[in-house]
């Protein structure tokens, strides 16, 4: 059976898709506090920001791994990585969002194809930063993350941090469905913000697609453990000729295409929703 918590949540996904509320949080998560411009170090440059973010890998890294041990988190597969190994510099990868461990899985597969010093920064949004306590609270704030903000002056500092970030050839994981839901399998529509960045930037959108399989272990919540299966797909460049705003729609729409024919495939059955 499943807990009482993950009956409401999936009871909102089902009424958010139809009315088609596809970004619209489904998670009783903590109120969101604005983030101001001196709370964040977007770029580390500070000794405690280097430090905090050490043991905060070291934290996550031991955590996760402890959920793969114990069979509750599980990786079955990664495939096209050459998709994203072929790329050197700076880039974009949007995923599709529905745990809170979707991020750990994209930060194995691509780990040991990282080039020398660079990392995986995780765009997160702003309440995730701000309001949560606990483990998850401490790994929000400091695993490499890019918090938004609804402060102007925070997104200034941050669309500047980005800049930065992949001019030196780091790779920004973004979920451009932009709010989790819960073991949610289909492809959501997409909001602009990526393709924004990576047109700005001149730099590649890796599209990356997770589908699941039931695997055998029941968790606490009553849920069965999913099985991850990590899809990397052929890198998006923007196009010459066209202008910003027509570049943003044609690699928003390639995305989404590429993800929607992997869901497809892998389920083996067209994508619909129930409007």
């Amino acid at each position: 059976m499943l807990s009482k918590e993950r009956i409401e949540v999936l009871n909102r996904i089902i009424e958010y898709e139809s009315k088609g509320l596809w970004d619209k949080d489904v998670e009783t998560d903590p109120k969101s506090k604005e983030l101001l411009p001196n709370k964040v170090d977007y770029l580390g440059k500070k000794l405690s920001s280097k430090i905090q973010t050490f043991i905060a890998n070291k934290l996550a890294i031991n955590y996760y791994e402890s959920l793969i041990k114990k069979g509750d988190f599980i990786i079955k597969e990664i495939r096209g990585i050459e998709n994203f190994s072929s790329i050197k510099g700076g880039a974009i990868i949007t995923c599709n969002h529905f745990s809170i461990l979707d991020n750990y899985a994209v930060y194995r597969a691509i780990k040991p194809y990282l080039e020398k010093g660079r990392q995986l920064y995780k765009i997160i949004r702003e309440g995730n930063y701000t309001s949560f306590g606990g483990l998850y609270g401490y790994l929000f704030r400091h695993c490499n993350t890019l918090p938004l903000s609804s402060n102007i002056k925070t997104m200034q500092k941050f669309l500047a941090s980005v800049k930065v970030l992949l001019s030196r050839g780091e790779k920004i994981l973004i979920y451009p469905e932009q709010a989790m839901w819960w073991n949610y399998k289909k492809p959501r529509p997409l909001r602009p913000g990526a393709f924004n960045i990576a047109v700005k930037n001149s730099v590649p959108v890796i599209p990356l697609f997770i589908t699941m399989t039931d695997g055998e272990k029941v968790l606490d919540d009553g849920s069965k453990v999913q099985e991850y299966y990590l899809n990397f797909l052929p890198p998006i460049y923007k196009k010459e000729g066209l202008g910003d705003k027509e570049n943003q729609a044609y690699m928003s729409s390639e995305n989404f295409n590429a993800w929607k024919g992997v869901y497809e495939k892998f389920y083996g059955k067209k994508l619909t929703y129930k409007e």
